[in-house]
């Protein structure tokens, strides 16, 4: 979770490709070393937006779906307009300057829940809103390398195997997402990005851009390129879509920006959502308070309606070292205004983190042990992964084509969503309740530490890390690693149409034959599969088909490993990848392949 919207004050810190730290402030993501990040422009002067005027709030106003219209005018009736409305769940985001607005709608016969959304002002740039800007990008010399979360829940092998599907989209709910950066640009997704501040899609280029640092940063953890630079993401062959749910200057999330984001999610096929934040101004939402009570009914209707449409959603527990099963107070709400003290039960609740549905994830440090700052709580906890702590962040892309580490939960969850988006690649026909229950049975246990007895419950599943932490290579198939010499080709090699290519890649120092059971990984990108014949050849020449795709395959792209009884061909020397293109009017290129011995 990050700046206002955390729960506390964590270890959070982030830095600059030049190591430079820059100040912590809440919720595992720091200021930008620059005063102003790359953001949109202040919003426009109180009266420059056409049908903006000080005192504006916003309210979501709940119905039954069938009594949707009659809900609009009932809102005009009281005084408010509808800015935006997703009929297919009953809900709609109201205006209103009237006080009155709320009470004067809840007395009326079918609108079920009336909630003030926010206890500040709409902002004019609500009405006309500035595109974020568009950072230059800036090169970089780093080249890939294991990095310690990312060996802590085995993507590393993982990647041997897979590195997931493009087929399967990553919606990122954040801040917004660089999609110029050269690790992210090679998977985005800008047909399915969206602005969703304010409560209403803005679809315009670059509306989905970041105002801050911190949704970029969670994107590069789930898919970075796998390319050569910088640093690769849990599953780096999917897509990923931005989402902005943030409000530019104040980068809250509020409830009607979430309801936005979850519809899109449902509507725009993503597999899976990450969300590293909680829904603004509170802390929790209470159930006894007619305004969050709304709240939390509309944020519900909208996660379900995206779990109906097969997305899962995973988030962030919050940074506060905080117990969510035993809450007793709240000391930081409302913070889009004054926040007060006061008394809470269990029943009040972090939205989206404790919707049912939703994956809920805790932090661990470099070592697998409870992060300092993440929230726990028996039976909130699902599962943990690697969000860092201390002087050890978590390292991952910034604006700009630059490069800093972070520490928070929030950098937990992309760990997580990242594992389920593998999952999902190795098997497509899964449910979003498959994949959450795939993500616990496939987690390794991790005990309670004797030394703290706020954790409670078993090693298999207790208040720190629920289920355990997430492991990407069973994920993708993987029960062990792989235990024999791993050699890649990166190298680009073009596919024309109707042609045959091979890209070598030269083995030494495996003694004998190869195995019965050679791993051989490919990852080619093509329009049209149905037009290609996979082969690999030995050495000796000895050719070991490895898939010769059915002519009507339409999908596109190879990601996929395959196991080969190389074992009457020597080990050492030059192997080939051969692809054959069949037909006209597709092309593609092998962008890596890899063999494992």
């Amino acid at each position: 979770m990050l700046s206002a919207m955390a729960l506390a004050t964590p270890t959070a810190f982030a830095t600059a490709a030049t190591s430079t730290t820059t100040p912590t402030v809440p919720g595992g993501v720091s200021a930008p070393a620059v005063q102003a990040p790359a953001a949109s422009a202040a919003p426009a002067v109180a009266g420059t937006a056409a049908g903006w005027a000080a005192g504006t709030r916003a309210y979501l106003v709940i119905s039954a779906p069938a009594d949707i219209a009659a809900a609009k005018a009932a809102v005009a009736a009281k005084g408010g307009t509808v800015f935006a409305s997703y009929d297919a769940i009953g809900v709609i985001v109201a205006h209103s300057t009237s006080t009155g607005f709320a009470a004067a709608l809840r007395s009326v016969t079918g609108i079920q829940q009336v909630g003030a959304t926010r206890t500040s002002d709409v902002p004019a740039d609500a009405y006309s809103p500035a595109l974020p800007a568009n950072p230059a990008q800036s090169a970089t010399t780093l080249t890939e390398s294991n990095r310690w979360d990312m060996t802590q829940i085995k993507a590393d092998q993982a990647w041997s195997v897979s590195t997931g599907s493009p087929t399967v989209k990553v919606g990122v709910l954040d801040t917004g997402v660089d999609d110029q950066h050269q690790d992210i640009a090679p998977n985005f997704d800008a047909a399915d990005s969206v602005s969703c501040a304010y409560g209403k899609p803005d679809t315009r280029s670059g509306a989905w851009r970041d105002v801050d640092t911190h949704g970029t940063h969670v994107a590069g953890t789930i898919a970075a390129a796998k390319n050569g630079k910088g640093v690769i993401g849990v599953a780096p062959g999917v897509k990923v879509a931005s989402v902005r749910i943030a409000e530019p200057t104040s980068t809250l999330f509020f409830a009607e920006n979430t309801v936005c984001g979850f519809v899109w999610a449902g509507d725009h096929g993503f597999k899976v959502t990450n969300n590293s934040y909680y829904t603004d101004p509170w802390q929790f939402n209470c159930p006894d308070d007619l305004d969050q009570a709304a709240l939390i009914e509309g944020v519900k209707r909208a996660q379900e309606y995206a779990e109906g449409k097969g997305s899962l959603q995973v988030a962030a527990a919050g940074n506060s070292d905080y117990d969510l099963a035993n809450k007793t107070t709240d000391t930081e709400s409302p913070n889009d205004s004054t926040p007060t003290t006061r008394t809470i039960s269990n029943a009040c609740l972090d939205i989206p983190t404790e919707l049912p549905g939703v994956v809920t994830v805790a932090a661990t440090g470099s070592g697998s042990g409870k992060a300092s700052y993440s929230n726990f709580g028996r039976g909130v906890i699902d599962v943990a992964a690697p969000g860092g702590d201390g002087s050890t962040g978590v390292y991952s892309t910034l604006p700009g084509g630059k490069y800093g580490t972070k520490s928070g939960t929030s950098m937990a969850s992309p760990h997580v969503t990242g594992v389920a988006a593998l999952i999902a690649s190795a098997d497509p026909s899964l449910t979003p309740a498959d994949i959450r229950s795939r993500l616990a049975s496939q987690a390794n246990d991790l005990a309670c530490p004797a030394s703290d007895s706020r954790c409670t419950g078993t090693t298999a599943n207790n208040a720190f890390f629920g289920e355990g932490q997430v492991d990407a290579l069973k994920a993708v198939g993987g029960g062990t690693p792989p235990t024999g010499k791993y050699f890649e080709n990166t190298a680009d090699v073009a596919i024309a149409d109707n042609t045959t290519v091979e890209s070598p890649l030269t083995v030494t120092g495996v003694t004998g034959n190869a195995p019965a059971t050679l791993k051989v990984g490919v990852d080619i990108k093509h329009t049209y599969r149905g037009d290609l014949v996979l082969s690999l050849v030995a050495p000796n020449g000895t050719v070991y088909l490895l898939e010769d795709f059915p002519n009507s395959d339409g999908t596109d792209n190879v990601a996929k490993a395959y196991t080969v009884n190389a074992s009457a061909s020597a080990a050492n020397g030059t192997w080939k990848l051969r692809v054959k293109d069949g037909a006209s009017g597709d092309t593609g290129t092998i962008d890596a392949w890899n063999l494992t011995f």
